[in-house]
């Protein structure tokens, strides 16, 4: 495990775990140099004091805050770690809730896991125990990064997990699709239809090991090919789509090319693909 970027407390009533938290993603992103086109060698950026027309060493850049046009108050880092908040050093829960109160794919960000402290190993657990065996998320409050962060904790394979969360007020309300009707006319056939291809393509459970990076692969193709100096492949052209097609004979091909597509991940495997009863 990497270094733990934020170490501190969990504040549980009257009960502090100490702990260490360390950032649980990583990307795997192919990054790009930015290249002078003549003559292929990477572009460099330079920090500019225009005030003083010389080039300053990072060392020497400090944090400014505007508070009028080109006034600014600096901030230095002991500032930052100064801060009269508690949550600078310290994840204090505010309240649990249940774990479906929160709307995961709109509030949650980005992902850590917490380790205990020796001496806080027992209540570590203990937390995630209660979390577990009741169904509920602990909401707090932690800051870090320049910044004060909602959060969430919920218990993971024997562990604690912290997501960042989402401020309320930086979330837009969803009456800014303009998009959507209140009047859809949802014919009960085509409904039928419908749950039908969701069940052709539904899992016993979600596992990640089914899907890869296919952009990644393609695009380490190309660089490898490159390098070895053969022909770059390119990709198949698409199939164009007829202009206009009956939405019940799209669900009907929809739900025959899901069962092939089924029936062949099950071959695949060696065992029987899962029988489906799709609604005619």
């Amino acid at each position: 495990m990497a270094r733990s970027m934020w170490k501190g407390v969990i504040s549980f009533g009257m009960v502090s775990i100490p702990i260490r938290l360390y950032v649980a993603t990583e990307s795997h992103s192919v990054s790009f140099r930015q290249l002078c086109a003549e003559h292929l060698s990477p572009i460099k950026y330079k920090r500019w004091c225009g005030a003083g027309d010389h080039e300053v060493a990072y060392a020497d850049i400090v944090k400014g805050y505007e508070v009028g046009a080109d006034n600014y108050v600096v901030i230095d880092d002991s500032d930052l770690e100064n801060l009269p908040l508690p949550t600078v050093r310290q994840i204090e829960i505010g309240e649990f809730v249940p774990n479906d109160d929160i709307e995961a794919g709109l509030y949650f960000k980005s992902a850590y896991y917490v380790e205990p402290e020796q001496a806080g190993t027992k209540p570590y657990h203990l937390l995630g125990r209660a979390l577990q065996e009741t169904g509920m998320t602990a909401v707090a409050k932690v800051a870090f990064r320049d910044r004060e962060h909602l959060c969430a904790l919920r218990p993971l394979d024997g562990a604690l997990l912290m997501n960042t969360l989402h401020w309320p007020d930086e979330i837009r309300p969803i009456s800014e699709l303009k998009g959507l009707k209140d009047d859809v006319d949802i014919n009960a056939r085509e409904l039928q239809m419908a749950k039908a291809l969701v069940d052709s393509l539904a899992e016993d459970r979600f596992d990640p090991g089914r899907y890869q990076d296919d952009y990644h692969q393609a695009l380490m193709a190309i660089v490898n090919a490159k390098v070895e100096g053969a022909e770059v492949v390119t990709a198949p052209a698409a199939e164009a789509a007829p202009a206009v097609m009956d939405l019940m004979e799209a669900l009907k091909a929809s739900v025959d090319a899901a069962k092939k597509q089924r029936a062949g991940r099950a071959g695949k495997r060696g065992r029987p693909a899962r029988a489906k009863a799709a609604a005619g």
